[in-house]
């Protein structure tokens, strides 16, 4: 191939590539909400800041029917556009679960179930899912392996451990379900491995 030619196919090789990692970004801002929710009881906030150019990390969080909160955060194996379109699956599946009102341990079982059914070669994603109940000051938690989110009181902090496998990986995973008594002014702190990586 001419010197020229060749010239002509990176550059086409490299407006693809920028194009494609752009929508990526935008898909990855389309996951994480705008704004916080606040309720008399309780705030939920949330603060995003990818480690790399786009991954597949998601978050949402949303008021059920039942009026409890409902809260989940999750992180795709890989990055760019893959991530993000397997982290758009994952959301999309976990918005139509979630809906259900069944228990966190439930809907981390019935996404395995659904992401299972759309096998994609190397892809998973591990998440937490949570659900608050501002009646019972009560948190409740499940984890598809990822790090547990952290209770701060006025007794200090304390990492809490769900046990799980990434979801996606195999067809028998069970999920474990953990309650957490909060007290008023009690954080939970969530974050997927970026925090941990950056």
């Amino acid at each position: 191939m001419a010197p020229a030619a060749l010239d002509l196919e990176r550059t086409a090789i490299e407006r693809l590539r920028q194009y494609e990692l752009e929508e990526a970004r935008i898909l990855q801002r389309a996951m994480v909400p705008l704004e916080p929710l606040c309720e008399p009881r309780f705030e939920v906030a949330h603060r995003f800041r990818p480690v790399v150019e786009v991954g597949g990390d998601f978050l949402d969080y949303f008021l059920l029917s039942d009026h409890t909160a409902g809260l989940y955060l999750g992180d795709v194996v890989g990055k760019g556009l893959p991530a993000a379109l397997y982290a758009a699956l994952a959301l999309g599946t976990l918005r139509g679960i979630n809906k259900t009102g069944e228990a966190p341990d439930r809907v981390l079982g019935l996404l395995n179930k659904r992401l299972r059914m759309r096998l994609m070669p190397g892809r998973f994603c591990s998440l937490q899912y949570a659900v608050f109940d501002p009646q019972e000051g009560e948190l409740r938690i499940s984890s598809a392996g990822m790090v547990g989110p952290l209770h701060i009181s006025a007794s200090g902090c304390t990492e809490m451990r769900a046990e799980g496998l990434p979801s996606g990986v195999c067809d028998a995973a069970d999920y474990e379900a953990i309650r957490l008594p909060l007290e008023p002014g009690d954080a939970v702190l969530f974050a997927t491995d970026g925090l941990t990586d950056a």
